[in-house]
């Protein structure tokens, strides 16, 4: 039993990452069960040097404990091609030739579901990607925090599980190591609900058994916009920008901001208490119910998250 983060070293984190972080934190915890932590950094061209480091520091500083080593998906490259051969075995691959751009075609963009184009054989010579074809049928599963949901996969459409590079997807990736990790609760981000039918189809296409997932919300610009690289999605206080390079009362608050916006009740001075006064008390008062139906949070028109 247990549940996980899994951030991707591609910046620092900031208030979306850790409002994921902590919802999982919790959600684990409070069950009595372990957490763990996963690096992704599959996606090699877009890693930032020292990055994966810098979050292990950051996490460390807000006091988060998890159980037993630090999983880096870039070592499990050998377990990602194992999946690969079982689901070519059963069927369940072939190769692609279309470009994005072969995809979006005259007007621009991607359609929304991959429409099938190789299924029956690539359409030119050089490099491919492989993917997977999907079950004809509907995949529904309760959501922790969402409620019921259902999809098509039909409408949803083939997804790649390997790139051309030859570097394992994202889809793949996180379904082979949560089942080797033993994870059972997978909390994360409301931007992650739509990939759930699709890693829902790969465990059932690989024997795997099925986590129980909570989505929770996203975080927005005050307006109610995407948070934005360029302006609000800034790296949240750390050790490292303190005074003495310890942790303290920016870090406090911004756990305590963060528990607002999971829409739980801390009180006034919370935000004023060391880190540990201010995990004992969210763990003592989690309200997962309170996120029943929550879509999106917005940050506060201030600076702070």
């Amino acid at each position: 039993m247990a549940g996980r983060f899994a951030p991707s070293p591609t910046g620092s984190l900031h208030a979306g990452s850790l409002l994921a972080a902590v919802g999982s934190y919790l959600d684990a915890r409070a069950a009595g069960e372990r957490w763990l932590l996963r690096i992704e950094d599959l996606d090699t061209p877009r890693v930032v040097p020292g990055c994966a480091d810098g979050m292990l520091r950051t996490l460390e500083a807000y006091g988060f404990e998890w159980d037993g080593d630090v999983v880096r998906q870039s070592t499990r490259a050998d377990a990602y091609r194992d999946a690969l051969t079982t689901l070519a075995a059963r069927g369940r691959l072939y190769r692609c030739s279309c470009s994005r751009r072969e995809l979006a075609g005259d007007g621009g963009e991607e359609p929304a579901a991959y429409p099938g184009t190789c299924r029956a054989g690539t359409t030119r010579p050089g490099p491919t990607a492989v993917r997977f074809h999907v079950s004809d049928a509907a995949v529904a599963f309760d959501d922790l925090f969402l409620g019921s949901q259902a999809f098509d996969l039909g409408v949803l459409g083939d997804f790649v599980v390997e790139r051309r590079d030859g570097i394992a997807s994202y889809q793949l990736a996180v379904v082979v190591d949560d089942a080797w990790q033993g994870v059972t609760r997978v909390v994360r981000g409301a931007d992650l609900l739509e990939s759930t039918p699709w890693q829902l189809d790969l465990q059932a296409a690989l024997g795997l058994q099925r986590p129980i997932y909570g989505h929770l919300p996203l975080v927005t610009e005050p307006d109610g916009s995407k948070l934005s690289k360029s302006r609000r999605a800034v790296p949240i206080p750390d050790a490292d920008a303190l005074p003495g390079g310890g942790p303290g009362r920016a870090i406090s608050a911004a756990l305590t901001s963060t528990l607002k916006l999971l829409s739980q009740s801390p009180p006034a001075d919370l935000a004023e208490m060391p880190i540990k006064d201010v995990w004992c008390w969210a763990l003592a008062n989690w309200t997962p119910q309170a996120l029943v139906g929550l879509k999106k949070v917005q940050l506060s028109a201030t600076g702070d998250i």
